[in-house]
């Protein structure tokens, strides 16, 4: 139960993004996580490399490579950072053969089972002869995948990265993207008593919510992927107005729209646009997640992601709604997959938790994937 262990101490590590605390907050930072790790990675004789993504974070690389130049890597890529933690979530607790706290489930436990994986093979007499062995601990995941985007940058190279998530230990080779959209529409203020003087901007935006949550996504579901379904759109925020008194001036609102392959960010906005305009609707339009965030579809005939489904036992083509590393990595060039224990649904809940023999039997698939490497 090596990987339960240092799953225990992982969890209670704080290590929210400061993304979504305010600054000086104790709990925020993937530091402590990281240096943990790199500590004990450099107790069992492991090469350690810090790469410095954003002031006081940086992504952990920890290397197991041959004594001779390797002709190939593979890059074992979880995430060190969670969303925030609730009262009592930072202290691990086991009942009914689970692990409950926060990261437990996303990504923790697949960061437990990739370094006792890795520690294994370094424990091992005979190692990979010919391949170098990369787990990188990515910060700032859960927020703008800053982590992921500056090894991209740094023109990292792999053979194939599993990135570490939970995927009921399914080896996933596509994954939705996900743009994120400010619509903005404008009117004219006026008093409250004579509001025919003023033009609604929040009577605006209502027209514009329907057409969006009504029309709109009735087509997109007409869209499918044989294996992702459809891209959905979602109204995750409205703002608008200042006092019940004055008609409003100003509305915005904030939109999910999660893509497919094939499709991108440009040609979504000028599709939503031409909805809009169709109907009459007006509205300014922005992205503001700051970053592409693409879609994933890996080839899964690939010599490599077909070894690591043999290990796992899994013969079908596998796929997911969320957006993660992944596809970051891919479109730097990194043949990429996701792979973990733990089941999305239970990420960012209050009671997150994670299966112990799951977390065992993702162990034991990375253990063999990385013990047959030439």
């Amino acid at each position: 139960m090596q990987a339960a262990k240092l799953l225990r101490e992982l969890v209670a590590l704080p290590s929210v993004n400061p993304g979504f605390v305010r600054a000086g907050d104790p709990t925020a930072g993937e530091h402590r996580v990281g240096e943990y790790l790199a500590a004990r990675a450099m107790q069992l004789g492991l090469e350690v490399d810090r790469q410095e993504v954003l002031p006081g974070r940086h992504n952990v690389l920890i290397r197991l490579g041959p004594a001779r130049p390797a002709r190939q890597r593979i890059l074992l890529a979880p995430h060190l950072d969670t969303v925030v933690a609730g009262e009592g979530q930072l202290v691990p607790r086991l009942a009914r053969g689970r692990l409950y706290g926060r990261g437990a489930c996303d990504t923790k436990g697949s960061l437990a089972a990739m370094f006792t994986a890795l520690a294994a093979v370094a424990a091992r007499r005979r190692r990979p002869q010919d391949t170098e062995i990369v787990l990188a601990g990515l910060v700032d995941e859960e927020n703008l995948q800053a982590g992921s985007r500056a090894l991209a940058r740094a023109a990292f190279r792999a053979d194939l990265a599993i990135v570490g998530e939970p995927t009921r230990l399914d080896v996933v080779t596509a994954h939705k993207g996900d743009l994120w959209l400010r619509l903005e529409t404008r009117g004219k203020a006026a008093h409250g008593a004579l509001p025919h003087l003023g033009r609604n901007a929040v009577y605006e935006m209502g027209r514009v919510l329907a057409v969006i949550e009504g029309e709109y996504a009735a087509h997109l579901r007409r869209r499918r992927h044989p294996v992702l379904g459809s891209p959905t759109v979602s109204v995750g925020r409205v703002s608008g107005g200042t006092q019940p008194n004055i008609v409003p001036d100003h509305c915005a609102i904030e939109v999910d729209r999660r893509t497919l392959p094939g499709e991108t960010d440009a040609g979504v906005m000028r599709e939503l646009g031409s909805w809009l305009r169709r109907r009459g609707l007006r509205v300014r339009m922005s992205d503001i997640k700051g970053a592409p965030s693409p879609p994933l579809e890996t080839d899964p005939r690939l010599p490599w992601v077909q070894e690591l489904m043999r290990c796992v036992g899994q013969r079908r083509v596998v796929g997911v709604h969320f957006f993660c590393d992944a596809a970051v990595l891919a479109a730097a060039g990194i043949p990429s997959v996701v792979f973990g224990p733990g089941d999305i649904a239970q990420a960012h809940t209050a009671e997150e938790w994670i299966s112990l023999r799951e977390l065992e039997a993702a162990t034991r698939v990375l253990t063999r994937f990385l013990e047959g490497l030439p």
